[in-house]
């Protein structure tokens, strides 16, 4: 029976699909039960969401009143400029880069499943810093039935892979199965501005634009070559970076890399009178404006916000702009309410 959802349930739901705060993706999630069509065709559908609802807010409660929780969250709110999710089969590397690039103390042994819980961190650059999440290892041997909550509000991942390993193309194989089953869909486009989602109609399906690290470069004789010979041999074309944790090759170019992918604006605020604060950015996208600068520094300032005047490479020093003037890197904004 077809389900024929209403422009009301679309809307919440395209929504859902762009919030990346686990509160809001909550308040979406109630907002689409709330409009959905109750007839015989939606029944799996509401069953879906009633359940993701029952998750998302037993994670977001934490322990009940009392009690203990008994393991560490799985859902970590995001913070900076982007969160980026670390992935990979065991033993690939993806806990020794994250101490390397955020100087976490994520446990690192030579053994494999030594990362049970999300374990985020901060790596800097420049003047903003990206959230990583290191995860546990993605395998048929040790089962992560809670990966996909894990990364529902990642804005892209890092797939981390040992070339050096004889099996890393049969464990690549296996870690895309696992997703799959979990309707995570890795892809390899960055430029488009495509909405989160999976390759299915569920609006929980989670795509992710994917970065190949290539860990342990050390012991290869030529990582370029391996890269070419790697991706040959998978069919995947994600974008890719040799790097080692050992050494620190290709680290220092994952953070401009990461900016340039993920489009991102640093703007800087000002009050009248006073010079700009250069020492904490806000964090944009290409495309947004005046208005969601606004909304960063506090959620209600856009209903009074009559203008701004900027400096910086979207107009000239002190330009009078409305709440739709889009923003370059590097802008000055100071608000005017």
């Amino acid at each position: 029976m077809p389900a024929n959802l209403s422009p009301e349930y679309k809307a919440a739901e395209a929504h859902f699909r762009k919030a990346r705060e686990p509160k809001e993706r909550l308040e979406w999630l109630r907002e689409m039960l709330r409009v959905i069509p109750k007839h015989k065709g939606t029944d799996h559908l509401q069953g879906d969401i009633k359940r993701k609802i029952k998750d998302l807010a037993d994670e977001l409660e934490g322990p009940r009143k009392g009690g203990v929780r008994s393991t560490p969250a799985v859902v970590t709110r995001p913070e900076g400029a982007a969160q980026l999710a670390l992935i990979g089969p065991p033993n690939s590397g993806k806990s020794s880069l994250h101490v390397r690039l955020t100087g976490s103390r994520a446990h690192v042994a030579p053994y494999p499943f030594t990362t049970l819980y999300p374990e985020p961190g901060m790596m800097p650059h420049a003047d903003i810093h990206f959230q990583l999440l290191d995860l546990p290892a993605i395998s048929p041997q040790h089962p992560v039935p809670w990966i996909a909550d894990a990364v529902q509000t990642a804005d892209a991942c890092l797939l981390v892979v040992d070339l050096s390993d004889p099996e890393c193309v049969e464990q690549m194989q296996a870690l895309h199965g696992i997703l799959r089953e979990r309707r995570v869909t890795l892809a390899p486009d960055w430029e488009s501005e495509t909405e989160p989602g999976g390759d299915d109609d569920s609006p929980f399906g989670l795509r992710f634009p994917t970065l190949i690290l290539a860990s342990k470069c050390e012991r290869l004789t030529d990582p370029s070559q391996e890269l070419r010979v790697f991706r040959e041999l998978t069919g995947l074309t994600y974008p890719a970076l040799a790097v080692s944790a050992a050494t620190g090759h290709g680290l220092d170019e994952l953070g401009s890399l990461l900016f340039r992918r993920l489009h991102l604006l640093r703007i800087y605020t000002k009050t009248p009178g006073h010079a700009p604060d250069r020492t904490r950015p806000f964090s944009l996208r290409a495309g947004q404006t005046v208005e969601d600068v606004a909304r960063l520094v506090h959620r209600d300032l856009p209903r009074t916000l009559r203008y701004a005047r900027v400096w910086g490479k979207s107009g000239f020093d002190g330009q009078h702009v409305g709440r739709e003037h889009r923003l370059d890197d590097g802008d000055v904004v100071e608000l005017h309410t």
